[in-house]
């Protein structure tokens, strides 16, 4: 991973997916939750899968922000606005959004449905694939534009996976009838 130059106003905004609301920690987590109520094996290897992938992509987005702030001073934290953060954090990185608010676990939805959780996946992946085109545009560092297109393509293979999954879960479920003790009946 590698950045062209320092640039601490950008790293405020990548801070973004390491803690805010459709990063990679609120991603891992929720799918890392969510896969102990999938219906079967191959559902669950999925979710275990991506969620391991997801920690992956924090490491990097953490990478990439001390790369960005590598040198910075206070005064270079001021000037981009993001003051709070060095006195409280010095360089240390928090689980943050890009406005500064503290990660929650508000952030994740988890509802032990698989057609629901899965669903939701989907959206989470669409959500974060729209925050790196943002955050691509608003770069001109080719080097930094690299690791967010990676990222970004990463987004979108997973929102294909789980909608592949989603079908699969769909058809066993209206073969099956029955899920977590419920019957449920065929129309």
């Amino acid at each position: 991973m590698r950045v062209s130059c320092p640039d601490v106003k950008f790293a405020k905004m990548v801070i973004t997916q390491y803690g805010g609301p459709d990063g990679e920690l609120s991603a891992s987590l929720r799918y890392l939750n969510q896969r102990y109520s999938m219906p079967f094996n191959k559902a669950k290897a999925l979710l275990t899968d991506i969620g391991t992938e997801e920690l992956a992509h924090m490491e990097m987005i953490a990478a990439l922000v001390y790369k960005l702030i590598q040198g910075a001073d206070c005064e270079d934290f001021k000037a981009a606005g993001w003051e709070g953060q060095y006195v409280q954090h010095d360089h240390g990185l928090f689980w943050t959004d890009a406005n500064g608010v503290p990660w929650t676990a508000k952030y994740i939805a988890a509802l032990g449905d698989p057609i629901t959780d899965l669903t939701e996946d989907m959206a989470a992946e669409q959500k974060a694939r729209t925050t790196y085109e943002h955050l691509i545009e608003c770069t001109d560092d080719p080097c930094v534009k690299d690791t967010l297109r990676f990222l970004w393509e990463r987004e979108v293979v997973h929102f294909q996976r789980f909608g592949e999954m989603l079908n699969e879960v769909n058809e066993y479920m209206g073969k099956c009838h029955i899920w977590n003790g419920h019957k449920f009946e065929k129309k």
